[in-house]
């Protein structure tokens, strides 16, 4: 099944992000510390121009630690571009994006020169808990399904600093459907548009090939099956999920390993790694540059 989704506001969010840019200093793109290439958009570094763009890898609680280190050290190599790894309700990790703001931007953030920065990101992946963290008050929705910011807003932080909020944005082609799966395994798709136990399968799949020993430790099992669809069986019977007759309600069964695989039960996971699912796509680019 292919993934498709695009609520309707996102292509005036769209247009909105692109009016907004030419008034901003900073770019403040949220991403999912988990799916950091799937959760961008892949016209920001284009349509920013060149300015300064801080990548806020957020839920970094929930991503595996090497893998995000890897991910930093990635966006670092581009220009004008820092990595910074938080959990969006922290005060003191979010408290690192003025500085940083202040340092991209250093003529700007002063009396009668305010800094202006833009925050952008896919929904659900964070922006208006991040806001809020930065605010100290609450000055936009949150909620735990996609779609919740649907207009843009302006925050005065009182530091020198103006917030653009903008609707989450997801790019309205998703060619890439190792992306989009991943986008759905992480909860940053809406549940209307994916079929869960065809998006479990998948995340299955990826666990047993690259986390195989939290798989075993979550759901107590001694050895791995051999395919997805036996795992997802295994769990359903594990965790009760029978219908009558004693079948497996794989439905009832994707849930679960869904829930807890968002919900960081299972153990921190890495849906992408920059080494082993983007290094030939950025050595092709390193030669086109050459």
């Amino acid at each position: 099944m292919a993934i498709k989704w695009y609520p309707g506001h996102m292509a005036k969010a769209r247009r909105q992000i692109i009016e907004g840019l030419a008034r901003i200093d900073v770019v403040i793109e949220v991403l999912d510390a988990r799916l950091p290439a799937s959760s961008a958009n892949p016209l920001l570094d284009e349509l920013r121009h060149g300015k300064p763009c801080i990548k806020v890898l957020n839920k970094h609680d929930l991503a595996d630690p090497v893998v995000t280190k890897a991910w930093v050290r990635h966006f670092e190599h581009k220009s004008g571009v820092r990595a910074l790894p938080l959990e969006a309700r922290q005060h003191s990790g979010v408290g690192q994006i003025t500085k940083l703001c202040r340092r991209l931007a250093p003529h700007r953030g002063k009396p009668g020169r305010t800094l202006r920065a833009m925050v952008v990101g896919i929904p659900n992946v964070g922006k208006s808990t991040l806001i809020n963290t930065l605010a100290g008050k609450k000055m936009a929705r949150v909620g735990d399904k996609p779609a919740i910011t649907t207009c843009p807003q302006q925050i005065d932080l009182r530091n020198g600093i103006h917030l653009n909020d903008t609707p989450g944005l997801l790019w309205p082609v998703m060619s890439d459907q190792d992306g989009a799966y991943r986008l759905a395994a992480s909860g940053a798709i809406g549940d209307s548009a994916i079929d869960y136990v065809d998006v479990a399968l998948f995340a299955a799949g990826f666990m047993m090939q690259r986390y195989p020993e939290l798989l075993k430790g979550r759901f107590r099992l001694a050895a791995l099956p051999d395919s997805p669809s036996e795992l997802l069986d295994e769990i359903g019977r594990r965790r009760g999920c029978l219908s009558a007759g004693g079948e497996v309600d794989l439905y009832r069964a994707s849930e679960i390993l869904l829930r807890e695989l968002r919900g960081g039960k299972i153990g921190r996971i890495s849906l992408e790694d920059p080494d082993k699912d983007f290094a030939e796509s950025d050595a092709a680019c390193s030669d086109e540059d050459t």
